[in-house]
């Protein structure tokens, strides 16, 4: 939490503008029953009106300054507060884009999103409170008590009775209920996870009628966030009752002995009353302190969480930032080894090939073969085991990996779209492109006929996700995306498969010449996709167990001929 609590330094202006406000609206309210109490002795029990009347627009003077002065600290500590939360967020944020896939593969996506925004809230909203609290709590606690021992300080004795059962009230409820604060958030966690999965496959569920099912998942997930929410809150129910009670039954006391006091002449009414505020001044304090005790361990798991993703380093780094002459070249793959955390044999085992400029690699394999996750270790999205991987005759980890993805042109095997215009996600490979430059694009892409349909074209607003596209459009769509960048080296992990055939070999024809420069990396189920290759490397349970060409591998390899016979009839083949 202290940690979190260092990024206010930025806001000291706010915080000592909140804390200066807070003593005088702290000041104001132990001054006034000091005036009520005189004007009880000196006015009303006297009857000298105009004292009273004097008196009295005094202490309204000071109840409005105090007014004042908690307005406007309500205001800077909203606004110290809330600027807290957005830097917090925008440091999150910039700290998990640095993150690779393996991270995000750790802590869950469902959990960064929870992260981000409702422990950021519950840090903002105690940090609000503790602005206003730790001052005036304090304060009000030991202005009170000096207060009340001046007015009488054998009355004082009261207090003494009934402050350690608070004190001792609020340990034990807090002993019993921070526990179950973490359990709260991560059944929040867990929530959010269903939720997420529920929304996000949707289709899923309702193409194999799993809607009960997913139903029951959901409410069970809600549930137990439910039943340890009632528990926590359970706990800390008892807390208000129990001051009240102390509180009131304080009060009695105090007016039982004051009574006797006043009786033998010992307090005047006044001081009695100003006594009983003074009380009441010391209880609230304790109220607020219980309140603050209450939101800071709940405020702490929620900090505790941030800082396990801010503290989370990247499992692997830039090891240099010097800036690398990278010319067009190559891709290769010298030995390379990759397992992912925890599994128990390699994904990818020894993997050598040179994928050359104007030449077309394709890579074929069946499923769980290791097909993406080879082309997922060229933008470094993990970090290989072994081995070296070279963009252009550079090892891809001796330059930073904005410079390698720079030269990278990636259309991943899922289709991503972002809301906005069709416009808007071509510009996503290259912001300052012309409108020549994402026609021709999508031209070589064999999107123009679709876009062109629409009723906006270009300027066609994209749904989020892309629900308003065919999964065609969309994969079309992606490779306009990365063919408007003019990268060194095209990968294209499975684009292809949404496409028909007749698309399928108007879109290669066209990029054989607009990519002629360029080394292309093709991943592929179909055969007849990568037929024409000049160079197919057929991978199986992770081992490159063929290269060639189409023919070369008919003729030598089983693996590849297997899959062309389940693909092609033998005259085709022939």
């Amino acid at each position: 939490m202290i940690k979190l609590l260092k990024n206010l330094s930025v806001y000291k202006w706010f915080v000592l503008a909140v804390i200066g406000l807070v003593f005088i609206q702290s000041m104001a309210d132990l001054f006034l029953p000091t005036l009520m109490a005189d004007i009880i002795d000196n006015g009303v029990v006297t009857g000298d009106i105009p004292y009273i009347w004097k008196l009295g627009g005094f202490m309204l003077l000071i109840s409005i300054i105090g007014a004042i002065a908690s307005i406007i600290a309500s205001y800077y500590s909203s606004k110290a507060a809330m600027g807290l939360g957005r830097d917090i967020r925008k440091k999150v944020f910039n700290h998990v884009g640095k993150f690779s896939l393996q991270e995000f593969d750790e802590v869950g996506t469902a959990s960064l999103i929870t992260r981000t925004t409702n422990d950021i809230t519950q840090v903002q909203q105690v940090v609000i409170m503790m602005l206003r609290m730790v001052v005036s709590a304090p304060i009000m606690l030991a202005g009170g008590l000096i207060m009340a021992v001046s007015k009488d300080a054998k009355l004082s004795l009261v207090i003494l009775f009934t402050m350690p059962v608070l004190i001792g009230t609020i340990l034990l409820i807090l002993k019993k209920g921070v526990p179950l604060f973490q359990t709260v958030q991560k059944r929040l966690d867990r929530l959010n996870l269903v939720l997420r999965e529920n929304l996000t496959g949707i289709r899923v569920v309702r193409a194999f009628n799993r809607e009960d099912e997913e139903k029951i998942r959901l409410k069970q997930a809600n549930r137990e966030l439910t039943d340890v929410s009632i528990k926590v809150n359970k706990i800390m129910a008892f807390l208000m009752p129990v001051m009240m009670l102390v509180m009131n039954l304080t009060v009695v006391g105090i007016i039982w002995f004051g009574g006797i006091r006043i009786d033998n002449g010992g307090m005047q009414i006044g001081d009695l009353m100003a006594f009983i505020q003074y009380v009441m001044q010391i209880m609230f304090a304790l109220v607020m302190a219980s309140m603050m005790f209450v939101m800071v361990p709940r405020a702490a798991v929620s900090a505790k969480r941030i800082n396990e993703v801010l503290d989370m380093k990247p499992s692997f780094q830039d090891e240099g930032t010097e800036k690398a002459n990278l010319e067009k070249g190559t891709l290769e793959f010298e030995h390379v080894s990759f397992s992912y955390p925890g599994a128990e044999k390699p994904a990818l085992s020894d993997i050598s090939f040179t994928a050359r400029a104007g030449e077309i690699t394709a890579i074929i394999g069946g499923t769980g073969s290791g097909k993406s996750t080879l082309v997922n270790l060229i933008p470094r999205f993990y970090e290989i085991s072994s081995g070296i991987i070279r963009v252009n005759g550079v090892d891809i980890r001796k330059v930073s990996q904005d410079e390698v993805r720079s030269k990278l042109g990636f259309v991943p095997q899922k289709s991503i779209l972002f809301t906005g215009t069709i416009a808007d996600n071509i510009l996503f490979g290259k912001q300052d492109a012309s409108h020549n430059e994402i026609e021709h694009a999508a031209r070589i892409a064999q999107a123009e006929d679709f876009i062109t349909r629409m009723d906006d074209g270009y300027n066609s607003e994209i749904e989020q996700g892309g629900s308003n596209l065919s999964g065609g459009q969309k994969q079309r769509l992606s490779i306009a995306r990365a063919l408007i960048r003019k990268p060194d080296v095209y990968i294209f992990d499975d684009s292809f498969s949404a496409l028909d055939f007749k698309t399928d070999a108007k879109l290669r024809a066209a990029l054989k010449d607009e990519t002629k420069n360029a080394t292309v990396l093709l991943v592929a189920q179909r055969v007849s996709t990568v037929v024409d290759a000049d160079r197919i490397i057929v991978l199986d349970e992770g081992n490159i167990v063929g290269m060639g060409t189409h023919q070369e591998l008919l003729n030598s390899n089983d693996v590849y001929r297997e899959i062309a016979l389940s693909q092609l009839s033998e005259e085709e083949i022939a």
